[in-house]
């Protein structure tokens, strides 16, 4: 799993927000074992209340789910990590 793809918070921070320091993730649209297309949907977060989709790097399957639905997370946290597909 070296070569799985991290979902990093920080790639989908908005840009008025670099004074805010935590988010909050709202919903998981997918479970670990997942397939999923680059750019699909994998979450929403939140942030400043604003939603933001977090989405796909690559097409693949969603290995692992690093903060839980409802949970609080800091900016560059890895939210998922995304194994490519073959």
């Amino acid at each position: 799993m070296s070569d799985a793809l991290d979902v990093n918070s920080a790639d989908s921070w908005p840009d008025d927000a670099d004074d805010v320091a935590e988010g909050y993730l709202a919903n998981w649209f997918v479970h670990e074992g997942s397939a999923v297309d680059e750019g699909e949907t994998l979450c929403e977060i939140q942030v400043e209340k604003v939603s933001i989709d977090v989405t796909a790097p690559t097409a693949g399957t969603v290995t692992e789910i690093l903060v839980a639905e409802g949970g609080d997370f800091d900016r560059g946290d890895v939210l998922a990590r995304v194994q490519p597909s073959a």
